[in-house]
C-alpha cells in the first residue's frame, strides 16, 4: 500500500487523513503548529517537521493549505516539497489555488519526473468527515487513474477536466455557483424574518421545492442556531471570489452577480473581520 504524505491539518485537511487513517493507510503530515495535529497523531498519523521530510518518506504527497502564497511556500521553499522529491512520485494539490500555479507546479515536477495533478474539492468540512467530496482533478491523467482508489475514500464524485490548472478552472466555476447559492439563502432569511414568517417552516418549505440547493441543507440549519463554526471559512471563500474573477478578467468575462457576492464578502471579512466565520456568516450582515 502505497504510503502518504500530507501537508495542512485544517478543517478540510483533517477529515481527509481520519478516512485515509481509517482505511489503513500510513500518513505523515506537516502543519506549522503540531499541536493542532494532536487528534490525528493520536489516530495514528505521523508529524514531520517540514514538508521536505514527509516528501522523502512518501510516495504521494498532498496538499490543502490556505492561500496561493501559501501553496508557494509549501512546494518551492528550501524545506519544501519539491526539495524532497524523487522521480515516480506523485504529487496532489488539493488547496483552492490559482490555475497559473497549478501550472508552475506541473511543469517543475515535468522536469523531476514526478507526476502532479491539482485536485480542489467541493463539500466543506461535512464531506470532508463523511468522505463525500466532490473532486475536480487537472494534470497527469496517469496520476488521475492511479489515485482513483483514494478517491473514492474521500470522495463521492471525481471528474478528470484536463491539464494542469484544469481543476482549478473548474473549482472556480463551483465557487461561482456557491456565490449565488450563498446570498440566495441569505436573503431568502432576511427577507422571510422581515415578513414575519415562521423560518424554520421556511427553511424545510424551500428544501422541498424547485429552491433548494446544498447551501440551503448544510448552512441555512447553522444560521437557525446561530452556528457560525467554519465548514468553510469565509476568508478562503473570498479569495476563491477574487481568483474566479481575476481569471474571469483573463477570458474577457463580467460576472455580475458574482463581482457583488465578493463586495459582499469583503465587507464581512475586511470591514467587519469575520474571516475566521463560516461563509454562513454572511447573514451578520443584516
Amino acid at each position: 500500500m502505497q504510503k502518504i504524505g500530507f501537508i495542512g491539518t485544517g478543517v478540510m485537511g483533517s477529515g481527509i487523513i481520519n478516512n485515509l487513517l481509517k482505511a489503513n493507510y500510513d500518513v505523515d503530515i506537516y502543519t506549522r503548529t503540531k499541536s493542532k495535529a494532536e487528534p490525528l497523531i493520536n489516530e495514528g498519523a505521523k508529524w514531520f517537521s517540514d514538508p521536505k521530510t514527509v516528501a522523502q518518506n512518501a510516495d504521494i504527497i498532498f496538499s490543502m493549505v490556505g492561500f496561493p502564497q501559501d501553496v508557494e511556500d509549501v512546494y518551492f521553499k528550501d524545506n519544501g516539497i519539491f526539495a524532497g522529491l524523487s522521480a515516480g512520485k506523485i504529487i496532489v494539490d488539493m488547496t483552492t489555488s490559482t490555475p497559473t500555479l497549478a501550472k508552475k507546479i506541473g511543469q517543475k515536477a515535468e522536469e523531476m519526473n514526478v507526476e502532479s495533478i491539482d485536485a480542489p474539492v467541493s463539500g466543506g468540512d461535512v464531506g470532508a468527515r463523511d468522505g463525500k467530496l466532490t473532486i475536480m482533478v487537472g494534470g497527469s491523467k496517469k496520476a488521475f487513474e492511479t489515485l482513483k482508489p483514494i478517491f473514492d475514500i474521500i470522495g463521492k464524485t471525481y471528474h478528470y477536466f484536463g491539464s494542469y490548472g484544469s481543476g482549478q478552472h473548474a473549482k472556480m466555476a463551483n465557487q461561482i455557483m456557491i456565490a449565488g447559492t450563498m446570498t440566495g439563502l441569505t436573503e431568502m432569511f432576511v427577507y422571510a424574518k422581515a415578513a414575519g414568517l415562521d423560518l424554520q417552516s421556511v427553511l424545510e418549505t424551500v428544501e422541498g421545492g424547485g429552491g433548494d440547493n446544498w447551501s440551503l441543507e448544510n448552512y441555512g440549519p447553522r444560521i437557525l442556531k446561530g452556528d457560525f463554526k467554519p465548514g468553510f471559512y469565509s476568508k478562503h471563500f473570498l479569495k476563491d471570489l477574487r481568483i474566479a474573477l481575476d481569471e474571469s478578467e483573463k477570458m474577457g468575462l463580467d460576472l455580475p452577480a458574482t463581482k457583488q457576492a465578493k463586495k459582499l464578502y469583503e465587507t464581512l471579512v475586511d470591514q467587519k473581520g469575520l474571516g475566521n466565520d463560516g461563509t454562513q456568516a454572511l447573514i451578520k450582515l443584516w
